[in-house]
């Protein structure tokens, strides 16, 4: 019985995360594409305009 508990949790977060970065997607998600996941790509995300204009 604990297991179909454990296993009804994990289904359930998984799905969770699934709706979550489709959402992400469909509102466009932040400003340069980044998708938030991580940190070091929202503090990459200021710099790309000025890597950009070095082109």
């Amino acid at each position: 019985m604990i297991d179909l508990l454990i296993v009804a949790l994990i289904l359930g977060y998984c799905t969770y995360v699934v709706l979550k970065r489709h959402q992400q997607k469909k509102n466009g998600s932040s400003g340069c594409g980044c998708s938030g996941g991580c940190a070091g790509c929202s503090g990459s995300c200021g710099h790309m305009p000025e890597i950009k204009t070095k082109e």
